[in-house]
């Protein structure tokens, strides 16, 4: 699997607001789908961006990935992170293994 299919998820913040997280390679019209290899986060609330921040992850880090999200999804639920590029980017530039 590749992240060029992103990964998603909602968060519900503590304050019942609810946040949509992705972990993927980000859509640009400029540059084609395949050409593409950086992943990102991105939080949107009712599709308005939020934060996006690049990650150290490649495109094949599927597992990874989807380790990153739940991380973020539960910070983000229990109050821990909020949905800010600066809060998020921590996360995103760690190695996983």
């Amino acid at each position: 699997m590749s992240l060029r299919n992103p990964i998603q998820e909602d968060a519900t913040l503590p304050g019942g607001r609810v946040v949509h997280v992705r972990v993927g390679v980000p859509e640009d019209s400029y540059v084609p789908a395949r050409e593409r290899d950086t992943v990102a986060v991105e939080v949107f609330d009712n599709g308005e961006h939020l934060a996006a921040v690049n990650t150290v992850l490649g495109v094949d880090q599927d597992s990874e990935a989807r380790a990153l999200l739940r991380e973020l999804v539960d910070g983000l639920e229990s109050g821990a992170l909020e949905p800010t590029a600066g809060a998020i980017e921590p996360l995103a530039d760690r190695l996983r293994t």
